[in-house]
């Protein structure tokens, strides 16, 4: 199986999975929270991101602006 080390830690490529949607991650592709690792959106944005206004609440609306 081929290796790909992330979060100081060596793993199958398969094994590198979001710890909320298991979606399989790209090593130096996503985030990290508690020494876990997250695809960057939807879940750490949903998860850990600034609240009030952010479009990746679940909501599909427009308000706020992107960074905002």
């Amino acid at each position: 199986a081929e290796k790909v080390t992330s979060l100081g830690k060596d793993w199958h490529r398969p094994c590198l999975r979001c710890e909320k949607c298991n979606k399989t991650l790209t090593s130096g592709g996503h985030a990290e929270h508690d020494g876990k690792p997250y695809c960057n959106h939807p879940c750490y944005a949903a998860l850990f991101g600034p609240k009030g206004g952010c479009l990746w609440r679940g909501r599909g609306g427009t308000e706020g602006a992107r960074g905002s």
